[in-house]
């Protein structure tokens, strides 16, 4: 008996895509919470921001790889923690979200990293700050496990708002017909 032959590997962008949704949603993420961290984050920029175009930012994030690649890692680990599967001392850090434990920011700041700066400085904000549905990812006495999936919420949120503000310089830019530089075309 010979080794099984191994097949040929080919990834599904199409399943991973869904997953990422899917994942999001069983451990009780809507896109709407997010995108009302985008509004939180971007009302007093843009007055007549609308829900439906964070929501819309949001889903543009989610369909960036390196986002949902940061999404199935940081849950899969909350997953693993919650039953108990990873080893010590990384179970107990993870379990309780460790203070001096910031690889849980390092792979969100990937997803922050995708839009720039300014998705950089919300990050910070809102990692601090804790509004809507990250209070509630917080929250310790409420069972799961989200050490990754609350950094990864509030950067895909910080994501989301960087892109809008960069929409909105270039519709500004656009409105005021800005003449254009050499090489631009």
């Amino acid at each position: 008996m010979g080794i099984p032959e191994r097949q040929a590997y080919s990834l599904n962008s199409r399943k991973v895509a869904e997953a990422t949704r899917s994942w999001l949603v069983q451990r009780g993420i809507k896109i709407e919470e997010i995108a009302e961290l985008v509004l939180f984050l971007q009302k007093k920029y843009y007055p007549g921001l609308t829900m439906e175009e964070c929501v819309h930012n949001v889903e543009k994030v989610l369909e960036k790889r390196e986002v949902q690649n940061a999404v199935l890692t940081g849950i899969q680990l909350d997953v693993l923690a919650e039953e108990g599967k990873l080893l010590s001392p990384l179970q107990e850090m993870i379990n309780n979200d460790e203070g001096l434990y910031g690889v849980d920011e390092i792979l969100a700041l990937s997803i922050v990293n995708v839009y720039g700066s300014i998705g950089l400085t919300n990050f910070g904000y809102v990692d601090k700050l804790k509004p809507g549905v990250l209070e509630r990812l917080n929250d310790k006495s409420l069972g799961p496990v989200h050490t990754f999936l609350d950094d990864i919420v509030g950067a895909i949120a910080s994501a989301a708002s960087s892109r809008i503000a960069h929409n909105k310089q270039s519709e500004r830019e656009v409105e005021i017909e800005l003449p254009k530089e050499p090489g631009d075309d």
